[in-house]
């Protein structure tokens, strides 16, 4: 039997939803510049995760960044499968996203180029990501 210690009624405590507020990477010219927030720092929060190989830093939780340097020259139908799975799974775990959908893929030479729709809590984003198959 399961000691009972009493019951937590969602009127105990109440969510508070922090704000988005984080610096401003100006990824062209390599430098912090102000800061955004909404769907900016949603944007530009997508762009780290895409960007951070899972598993590959320790001064990240396991559960950050996307498993894509493993897709690399795998054949092109096999990386349109799996891409789509790993781009989600990585997205998700941030609260602000929503869901992932609408993904299209184009073929180049070495490269996939692939762009789909992030469903934030600020509106939907369309984002592109070139990965090498």
């Amino acid at each position: 039997m399961i000691p009972v210690t009493g019951n937590i009624l969602q009127q105990d405590f109440k969510i508070i939803q922090q704000p988005s507020t984080t610096f401003y990477l100006d990824i062209k010219n390599k430098r912090i510049n102000g800061s955004v927030d909404g769907s900016e720092a949603v944007k530009q929060a997508v762009y780290c995760i895409l960007n951070t190989e899972r598993f590959e830093w320790l001064i990240y939780s396991w559960n950050y960044g996307a498993e894509l340097n493993l897709l690399f020259g795998k054949p092109s139908g096999l990386v349109k499968t799996k891409i789509k799975k790993r781009i989600r799974e990585a997205l998700l775990q941030d609260d602000r996203i929503q869901n992932v959908d609408h993904f299209e893929f184009e073929l180049k030479e070495k490269s996939l180029h692939v762009t789909f729709t992030v469903n934030s809590i600020y509106g939907d984003l369309r984002i592109e990501k070139e990965v090498n198959a």
